[in-house]
């Protein structure tokens, strides 16, 4: 991604310190389970070490720890029986999910030769897992448990922390970059209207306002020729273009695409929502004529770029494509109602890798309901399971995600130059249209390939955000 971002999840482990003294074997048991725990945790994930605690001393030094670093998530792996008193003062001031990790060392006890310090310190995780849910329920905070073994490895437990993890990584995501607003939303759309500051109140993300007049002069100052022709054949590369592609046929767009990446290394932006509805003339008809393939490049590398100002599906995007590595603009285009399959897709930038073939890139004379013309981009989307998300908001600005799971299916689709593709509902087309649009979405949502509402359920967990599930 041209911005990186890493979760900030805190890690500690529990015991019961009264069990210390009476089986010093356990001492060094422990640390060694919490040691390899640890090393299990996927390296996308920047770990605040709160250690294995025993006490409640132990236990606010862990809180002190994982506040100051702000982090998304805590994980904590339950070691044997513990009192609560061990978590809850970790915890207490945080506003984060806490995962309990129910890890059993053993996959089954040896009842004739275990002894108590085997029994509590290998075959006595699921002990203290009610009692630490009880009470992170009574203090009012959100919580998963995750049970699961060591012996003969786990691919189940370690995939589903990695899902949290993934996850959590969208809180980081919005809270250490920048969403680039360009111009306003498309005049009209009310339903994509937002409320900026409310926005950065309910989900950390700031925004950052841009005059079209400043996107036209982004690429005065740059001169680097070399670094503007491997741009060129990155798109070249990216794109299928109409009538043949050549260096110097795109180089002007390549300008564009190297000054955007410096822009959002510069201003820290993972999103863009931009709509220009000027007269298209001069310089601004020049970038605007190429601004569909330069954001699709953006895209690419992890900049979700919504058109016609919608910020709210640029949060969709940016989602996806965190947990998923792909995210497509989108919106309901047709019914085929012969096939029960809705026809869904948008004009403008896309994601080059939820496309199974290389990307179209054709020039048209206008743009269908934006003034100009210049390029159009078609992508692809892989058959297969694909995830819908939308985020929207009620009456009182609270934000909700709406989701939804489908398989798109190989037939006929549009060729006028727009991304569209065949998606199968298990509650069908019609059924489908009407639970979509009565749960109150923008006319905007993200696609990713595959299916991903068990991780988008944990992104709202972490944002503590209620979720429509449509269908899956």
């Amino acid at each position: 991604m041209l911005v990186e971002t890493k979760a900030r999840v805190g890690v500690f482990a529990i015991a019961l310190g009264a069990y210390l003294p009476q089986f010093p074997s356990l001492v060094p048991e422990f640390q060694g389970q919490y040691a390899d725990f640890k090393e299990t945790l996927p390296d996308t994930a920047e770990l605040i070490d709160g250690g294995i605690v025993t006490t409640k001393e132990q236990a606010m030094e862990a809180g002190d720890k994982f506040r100051a670093a702000d982090v998304d998530l805590v994980i904590l792996q339950l070691l044997t029986y513990a009192t609560s008193y061990n978590m809850l003062p970790a915890v207490r001031d945080l506003d984060v999910p806490v995962v309990l990790v129910n890890l059993q060392k053993k996959r089954a006890p040896d009842y004739a030769s275990t002894d108590t310090a085997t029994w509590l310190g290998e075959l006595y995780a699921c002990g203290a897992v009610g009692e630490m849910a009880a009470d992170l329920n009574r203090a009012g905070k959100r919580h998963a448990v995750i049970t699961g073994v060591v012996e003969g490895g786990d691919p189940t437990t370690l995939s589903e922390i990695e899902d949290w993890i993934r996850a959590a990584q969208v809180r980081r995501r919005f809270r250490d970059t920048n969403l680039a607003q360009i111009g306003r939303p498309y005049p009209g759309m009310m339903d994509l209207y937002i409320d900026e500051t409310n926005l950065y109140h309910r989900m950390f993300l700031y925004t950052k306002q841009f005059d079209w007049e400043k996107m036209w002069a982004i690429a005065d100052n740059i001169t680097d020729q070399d670094a503007i022709r491997v741009k060129a054949q990155d798109i070249l590369d990216t794109f299928e273009i109409e009538g043949g592609g050549t260096v110097e046929k795109v180089w002007d767009m390549a300008k564009y695409v190297v000054a955007f990446e410096q822009w959002v290394k510069d201003e820290r932006i993972a999103l863009i929502a931009s709509h220009y509805d000027g007269f298209a003339k001069g310089q601004a008809g020049v970038l605007d004529s190429m601004l569909i393939p330069a954001f699709s490049m953006l895209i690419k590398q992890g900049v979700a770029c919504a058109v016609e100002g919608d910020i709210k599906v640029a949060m969709a995007m940016s989602i996806l494509k965190t947990i998923a590595g792909t995210g497509q603009l989108s919106e309901m285009y047709s019914i085929d109602f012969n096939e029960d399959l809705c026809i869904i897709g948008h004009s403008g930038s896309g994601d080059a890798d939820i496309s199974a073939k290389k990307p179209a890139m054709k020039i048209v004379p206008v743009f269908h309901g934006k003034t100009g013309g210049g390029y159009l981009t078609q992508f692809y989307p892989h058959l297969g399971p694909v995830t819908y998300l939308a985020v929207t908001q009620d009456r009182d600005g609270h934000f909700k995600f709406v989701a939804a799971e489908g398989v798109n299916e190989p037939g006929p689709i549009f060729q006028f130059g727009d991304t569209n593709i065949r998606t199968r509902f298990t509650c069908g087309a019609r059924a489908f249209c009407d639970r979509w649009s009565e749960a109150g979405p923008t006319h905007h949502m993200a696609a990713a390939s595959g299916r991903h509402i068990d991780t988008i359920l944990k992104v709202a967990k972490i944002f503590n955000m209620p979720v429509d599930v449509i269908t899956r």
